[in-house]
């Protein structure tokens, strides 16, 4: 069983960004159906992306919601920073503050698990 991390840097402006979250949130998937241990963390400009895709609207919700029993969190500082903190809090996604206000990432290094980033 592989130990991954996915961590969710995009902003939510370009067609780019989308592909890159949307490879994440597959990403994420894809390990889940291998009972990999999946963790998604939205940190930066990411965390913009909980609010939208939780859209039942937004092309990529059907993905979203496979993989959103695996979202450890979102920056406490970032979410705060780019202006979707309540939303966030709203939505049931944890604010993780491990380290200065920020996901502690060393931790999950620490604990064997490999860092991916989108």
């Amino acid at each position: 069983m592989a130990k991954i991390a996915i961590v969710v840097l995009a902003d939510t402006e370009t067609p780019e960004a989308l592909g890159r979250v949307v490879n994440a949130l597959e990403t994420a998937k894809e390990a889940s159906e291998h009972n990999d241990d999946v963790r998604i963390i939205f940190d930066g400009a990411g965390t913009r992306w909980i609010p939208e895709l939780a859209k039942k609207s937004h092309k990529a919700h059907p993905l979203y919601v496979a993989v959103k029993d695996k979202i450890t969190g979102a920056c406490d500082f970032c979410s705060a920073a780019f202006g979707v903190k309540q939303q966030v809090i709203d939505l049931g996604v944890t604010l993780l503050n491990e380290y200065d206000s920020h996901p502690g990432l060393r931790k999950l290094v620490a604990e064997g698990f490999q860092v991916i980033t989108f």
